[in-house]
């Protein structure tokens, strides 16, 4: 059998803020030894490896892309990838691969191929959102997306409280930007007064905003939330 190289799992910035504020520099010694990249979109990723170190050396590094449009039967042909003890990288449009993305796909296929996964230190929205919230952090499930729908997505924002209320319990979920404001609507027009809900945005940028108050105090705050990357834990 052929030696096999390894999946490196590389964190990428939340935003455009200083590449070293956020990735550690033995991160970035490993990213300048990779030329080989799975990724979610090959524009970012090639910016993103310009600023960590590799500028003027991109046309050397191969892309091959994972996204949401990937088929499974693709995704099993990435096996070869390793081949002869090349390494990879893969790497997420912003934060962690693999954590509410479809690197998943990737990782699940190097278990299953006997592949050592490797997984780097960077920065998580969902961990320093509970870190920022003060809410229960010894007890917590994240959610993912809420439905786009509005009338599934108020079901289940109410179905996300009941749960919380019953475990004491903080819930975590996130929301595609351009919908912020009328799913924070939602959660103000469907939660109990009492309940906690941590707004929090554009985590490790100069405008970074966490704020956590309950539903009752939110509702007297006229708070736009706008586009930007957020994420919202909640305790009932």
């Amino acid at each position: 059998m052929s030696e096999k190289g390894k999946l490196y799992l590389i964190p990428s910035p939340l935003g455009d803020n200083d590449i070293s504020e956020v990735i550690p520099s033995f991160v970035l010694g490993i990213i300048r030894e990779i030329d080989l990249y799975v990724v979610e979109e090959v524009r970012t990723a090639r910016r993103y490896l310009s600023r960590a170190g590799l500028k003027g050396q991109i046309d050397g590094v191969e892309f091959v892309t994972l996204n949401e449009h990937t088929s499974p039967e693709e995704v099993e042909e990435m096996a070869s990838l390793f081949d002869g003890g090349r390494d990879v990288g893969l790497i997420s449009e912003a934060g962690l691969p693999a954590v509410a993305d479809p690197g998943a796909t990737l990782v699940a296929l190097c278990h299953r191929t006997g592949v050592e996964v490797v997984p780097l230190t960077g920065p998580s929205s969902l961990m320093m959102a509970l870190m920022g919230s003060g809410l229960n952090g010894q007890s917590f499930a994240f959610c993912g997306y809420l439905p786009a729908k509005p009338d599934a997505r108020r079901a289940t924002i109410r179905s996300i409280e009941k749960t919380s209320a019953a475990k004491r319990q903080t819930q975590i979920f996130i929301e595609t930007p351009y919908r912020n404001d009328a799913m924070f609507s939602d959660l103000l027009r469907n939660c109990s007064p009492d309940t906690e809900i941590c707004v929090a945005a554009d985590i490790t940028m100069p405008d970074q905003f966490i704020r956590t108050m309950t539903v009752s105090g939110w509702t007297k705050e006229n708070l736009t939330i706008g586009k930007r990357p957020c994420v919202f834990p909640m305790l009932a």
